[in-house]
C-alpha cells in the first residue's frame, strides 16, 4: 500500500532498539530513554519539492513520545512533523553532506539551517 504524507511530515519505519546490554543483561522498557530511531519510507511533496533536508532512506532519530503510529500492510510506521526529527543519522541530506541544490543562498537558509533550532 502506498502511503503519501501530507504538510511537513514524513512516514517512518522503526528501528528496533537493544534489548540487551554487550554483557547480556536485559533492558526493560522503562529503562530506555533514548531517542528512537528509524528509516524514512515517504515524505511530504512539500518536504520533497522545498526544504529536500530530509529524503527516502535516511536514517533519522527522534523522540520517544513524538508521532503517530499507523500500520500498512501489517508493518508498523510513524508518521511524523518535520520539527520532531532530533537529526539524520550519518550522512545524507543536503543539510550534512554540503552539496545543496538550492538556486540561491537565501532559499538554502531559509531551508536548511533553519532546522538546526529543533
Amino acid at each position: 500500500m502506498k502511503f503519501q504524507p501530507l504538510g511537513e511530515r514524513v512516514l517512518v519505519e522503526r528501528l528496533e532498539e537493544e534489548n540487551k546490554t554487550s554483557s547480556g543483561i536485559i533492558i526493560p522498557d522503562n529503562a530506555k530513554e533514548k531517542p528512537l530511531m528509524g528509516v524514512v519510507k515517504a515524505v511530504s511533496h512539500k518536504i520533497s519539492e522545498g526544504c529536500k533536508c530530509v529524503k527516502e532512506g535516511d536514517v533519522i532519530a527522534f523522540g520517544k513520545y513524538k508521532g503517530t503510529e499507523i500500520v500498512l500492510d501489517g508493518t508498523e510506521y510513524m508518521v511524523l512533523e518535520l520539527e520532531d526529527i532530533l537529526g539524520i543519522v550519518g550522512s545524507g541530506s543536503c543539510c550534512h553532506t554540503g552539496n545543496h541544490d538550492h538556486k540561491h543562498a537565501k532559499e538554502h537558509e531559509a531551508c536548511c539551517h533553519d532546522h538546526k533550532k529543533h
